[in-house]
C-alpha cells in the first residue's frame, strides 16, 4: 500500500502549512501565569508524556479530584503517584530522561493547557502529606520544573465532540477491560467465570483507588 512521499525535513514540513499565527508564537510562556494556575486548580485530569533514552515514548493518564496537581510556585508542579498496575513505565522513563509533557483537561472546557518541563521523583513526607486522600499518602510525587506553558485551542475537542452527551458511547458495546486483555493473551474463560473476574476488578477499584 502506497502512502506517498515521506516528510524528512522541517523545511519540507513547513512548506505544507501557512506561517504560524503570531498569537500562537506569543502564547508560549516560561512560567505558570495566573490563568494557567487557575486552569490547573480546576483540572481533575492530566496526561503525562515521557520518553526513555532509547526514544520509546509513553503517555499515562492521571486523575483525581480537581486541584490534585499541586502548584508549588510559578515554575513548579507536583503530581501524586496513585496506585496503579505497577508497570512503572512513566516513572522509569523519568529516571532515564526527565523531559516530560503535560496536557491538562477540564470537563466542559474545549480548551486544554500544555505544560512542558523536567521531572524528578520525590518522597518528601511533608509534600506527600498534602496529597493524602482517605488518610493514604502517595508513595511518591512527580515534581515538574516548568519551562514551557501554553493554552491549546478548542479545535480538537470540538471536532471530537467529546463533552457532548449525545456523542457518549455505550461502554457495553465492547468487552470489559480484562476480557479484552485475556482475549489477546491467554484466552478468556466462559461467561460465568468472566463475570466473577469482572466483579473482582470492580471490587479492586473500590479498595485500591488510593
Amino acid at each position: 500500500m502506497q502512502h506517498g512521499s515521506a516528510i524528512t525535513s522541517e523545511e519540507q514540513l513547513r512548506a505544507l502549512y501557512p506561517p504560524t499565527h503570531a498569537l500562537a508564537v506569543q502564547k508560549l510562556q516560561p512560567t505558570l501565569g495566573v490563568h494557567a494556575q487557575e486552569f490547573i486548580r480546576r483540572s481533575p485530569f492530566v496526561c503525562l508524556g515521557t520518553q526513555n533514552l532509547d526514544g520509546r515514548a509513553d503517555v499515562s493518564p492521571r486523575g483525581d479530584p480537581a486541584g490534585f496537581v499541586k502548584i508549588l510556585d510559578n515554575q513548579t508542579l507536583a503530581i501524586p503517584d496513585r496506585p496503579g498496575n505497577n508497570r512503572l513505565d512513566s516513572l522509569s522513563n523519568i529516571i532515564a530522561n526527565p523531559a516530560v509533557g503535560l496536557l491538562f483537561m477540564i470537563p466542559g472546557f474545549d480548551d486544554t493547557l500544555r505544560v512542558n518541563g523536567f521531572a524528578r521523583l520525590v518522597t518528601e513526607p511533608e509534600l506527600l502529606e498534602t496529597m493524602s486522600v482517605n488518610n493514604r499518602v502517595p508513595t511518591l510525587a512527580i515534581v515538574v520544573r516548568v519551562n514551557e506553558v501554553f493554552l491549546h485551542c478548542a479545535k480538537a475537542l470540538r471536532r471530537s465532540r467529546i463533552w457532548e452527551p449525545e456523542h457518549r458511547q455505550d461502554r457495553h458495546q465492547m468487552p470489559s477491560l480484562i476480557k479484552m486483555i485475556l482475549d489477546e493473551t491467554t484466552g478468556a474463560p466462559g461467561e460465568d467465570e468472566m463475570r466473577k473476574i469482572d466483579a473482582g476488578l470492580e471490587e479492586d477499584y473500590q479498595n485500591t483507588m488510593y
